[in-house]
C-alpha cells in the first residue's frame, strides 16, 4: 500500500425503495436544455425506458433517447453515440440499466465536450475532466458501475475488452432503487450478484486495499450469502432485492477505490473473443483463480470464511482457502451458473491466446497479491476449461 490513498464516490448517492421517483428533482438541479437518456434494447422492450421517459417528460425539457445497446458495448458504438448526442446538443446524461448501459452513459457524458475523442478511446490519454452532468440508475445488483471510475468496452479489432479509468467517470448522482431490480431475470440476477461478490473479495485482498475499502468489502461479503439465493430463485422478494442492492453498492465502493485483480484480468479476454457475459466469466473463473492466488492471503481468507459464515478458521488458518473456494464452487451449482469454459463454447485451442492477452493486463495483475505469469494463467484456464 502506498503512503497515501484517495477515496472517491459519486457526488450524491441516493438509496431506497421508490427513489426512482426523485429523478425529475435531480435532473432539475442541473438546469439542462436537452437530456440524453441512455439505456438498452432489453429495458426498452420491458417498458422500463418508457417509464423513465414519462417521468422526465413532466419537466418539459427536450429528450433524446439512445437505446442502441445490445449485449456488451464496443468502442465503435461508443464513438457513434458520442457523435450523435453531441450533434443533438445534449447537456445532461441519464443512464439506466446494467453495467453496459451505465458504462456507456457515464463515458458519453465524459466525452461529449471533447472535440477529438480518439486518444481517449485508444487509451493514449486519460479523461481529465467532465463538464456534462451525469445521473445513473442501476437495474441490476452486480456491476456497481454507478459507483466506479471504470468503464469496460469491447475492442473488436483486438478481440478483447479494455477498461477506461478516470475520476471523470464517477456520476454526479447515483440513484439506487432496489425496485428497479425486481424484474431482473434469474440468470442475470445470479451472474450480476456473483460479479458483485467478486468485486468485494478481490478488492478486499487487493494490493491497493485500505482500511476504508476493506470495511465496505467486508459488509458486502457478510450480506451476500443471506440474499443471493433468494434474489435468484424468488426474484419478487423485496428484502432480497434490497440486500443485493446494498451488496452491489458497497462492493462497488470498494472496487472503485481499491480495484480488482486476476479474476477480472482473466475474464476480459473471454468477453472480447467469445462474447461471454462479464458476470458469467467472473463467476466461473473466481474459484479457479483463488485456488492459486489465495495462497498468499491466508489471514484474509480466515476473515473471509468468517464473513461468509463458513466457520472459524483462526486455529487452522491454512484450511480457510479451501473452505472459501469450495463455497465459490457450490455457488455455481446453487445459482444454476455454468461450471466449465468448455460448456460455454470456448475453443480449447484458444486458451494460449487468452493467456497471452490476460498476462498483459498489468493494471489488474499488479493489484493481485500473487505474481501470475502467462504459464500460470494458462493452467488456470485449462482447469476452468475442464470445469468443476
Amino acid at each position: 500500500m502506498s503512503a497515501y490513498s484517495d477515496f472517491r464516490m459519486p457526488g450524491n448517492v441516493r438509496f431506497g425503495v421508490q427513489s426512482l421517483q426523485s429523478l425529475p428533482e435531480e435532473v432539475t438541479r442541473f438546469s439542462p436544455s436537452r437530456i440524453a437518456l441512455v439505456s438498452d434494447k432489453g429495458l426498452e422492450g420491458a417498458g422500463v425506458v418508457g417509464r423513465i421517459v414519462e417521468l422526465l417528460e413532466r419537466l418539459h425539457i427536450p429528450l433524446v433517447v439512445f437505446t442502441d445497446i445490445q449485449g456488451e458495448p464496443t468502442f465503435k458504438l461508443l464513438a457513434g453515440a458520442v457523435d450523435s448526442l453531441r450533434q443533438e446538443s445534449c447537456d445532461l446524461v441519464v443512464g439506466i440499466g446494467g453495467g453496459s448501459a451505465m458504462d456507456m452513459a457515464k463515458t458519453i457524458a465524459a466525452l461529449l465536450d471533447k472535440s477529438d475523442i480518439a486518444p481517449y478511446i485508444s487509451g493514449e490519454k486519460a479523461i481529465e475532466n467532465r463538464s456534462v452532468p451525469c445521473i445513473l440508475l442501476p437495474t441490476t445488483s452486480g456491476t456497481g458501475a454507478e459507483m466506479t471510475m471504470n468503464a469496460i468496452f469491447g475492442d473488436d479489432e483486438q478481440e478483447l475488452k479494455r477498461g477506461l479509468v478516470s475520476p471523470a467517470l464517477l456520476p454526479d448522482v447515483a440513484i439506487i432503487d432496489p425496485m428497479l431490480t425486481v424484474s431482473c431475470p434469474a440468470r442475470v440476477t445470479a451472474a450480476s450478484g456473483v460479479d458483485a461478490f467478486t468485486h468485494a473479495i478481490e478488492s478486499y485482498v487487493a494490493v491497493r486495499a485500505t482500511p476504508a475499502t476493506k470495511m465496505y468489502a467486508e459488509q458486502a461479503m457478510k450480506l451476500f450469502p443471506a440474499h443471493i439465493a433468494r434474489a435468484v430463485h424468488h426474484g419478487s422478494s423485496v428484502d432480497a432485492r434490497i440486500g443485493m442492492s446494498l451488496v452491489s453498492n458497497w462492493a462497488g465502493i470498494s472496487l472503485a477505490n481499491a480495484g480488482v485483480g486476476a479474476v477480472h484480468a482473466l475474464a476480459y479476454p473471454l468477453g472480447g473473443k467469445f462474447h461471454i457475459e462479464h458476470g458469467i466469466a467472473n463467476a466461473l473463473l473466481m474459484p479457479f483463480v483463488f485456488e492459486v492466488t489465495g495462497k498468499t492471503c491466508t489471514e484474509q481468507m480466515v476473515n473471509i470464511a468468517g464473513f461468509l459464515q463458513l466457520g472459524d478458521y483462526g486455529s487452522r488458518p491454512h484450511e480457510a482457502l479451501q473452505a472459501v473456494t469450495d463455497y465459490m464452487f457450490r455457488l455455481l451449482g446453487e445459482l444454476d451458473l455454468p461450471t466449465s469454459l468448455s460448456g460455454l463454447g470456448v475453443d480449447e485451442a484458444a486458451l494460449p491466446v487468452l493467456a497471452e492477452q490476460a498476462s498483459k493486463i498489468d493494471r489488474l495483475l499488479l493489484n493481485t497479491p500473487y505474481k501470475l505469469n502467462k504459464d500460470k494463467i494458462l493452467r488456470i484456464y485449462e482447469k476452468a476449461y475442464r470445469g468443476v
